[in-house]
């Protein structure tokens, strides 16, 4: 480390920490009357780094197809409540499991998207879109583990 040279002026740093000692003299600090410049040995200031860059708003076509993902998931949510088949037990009951899961990965897909984007709406109804899903398998799922009253089985 190369020593700085011995200079006669006075150190700037000095100045300053006076000045601010004497703005709390009134709170009780002791002011130095005849400070002593600081040895110059102190390390130069470096200069702050940069501001990370700011992420621009997302494109028109990246919020169109966040709202077309959007869109999917609430007629998927939707749409399965009015579910054609039977869906008691046996392969019928497999086949709406898989489309409850759907859900749930149409809603995870979203919230990533909507994440991604910093856009806080679509973000919100892909939660409600999880919730829901994890509604409706917890719907088919807890009557056949015994949680609920009535057992209901998983073979026909």
């Amino acid at each position: 480390m190369p020593k700085p040279q011995d200079s006669s002026k006075p150190d700037p740093l000095a100045r300053e920490v006076d000045r601010l000692l004497a703005s709390l003299a009134g709170a009780g600090a002791k002011t130095v009357s005849n400070p002593e410049p600081l040895p110059s040995s102190a390390p130069t200031p470096r200069r702050a780094p940069a501001p990370a860059r700011r992420r621009t708003d997302p494109a028109r076509g990246d919020l169109a197809a966040l709202w077309a993902r959007v869109a999917l998931g609430v007629v998927l949510g939707v749409g399965i409540t009015q579910w054609p088949y039977a869906h008691a037990c046996g392969m019928g009951l497999v086949q709406y499991l898989g489309a409850v899961v759907m859900v749930l990965v149409t809603g995870a897909w979203i919230a990533v998207a909507a994440w991604s984007r910093r856009h806080a709406t679509g973000h919100v109804i892909a939660l409600l879109l999880i919730l829901w899903g994890i509604a409706l398998a917890t719907y088919e799922i807890l009557p056949r583990v015994g949680y609920a009253a009535l057992r209901w089985t998983w073979q026909c």
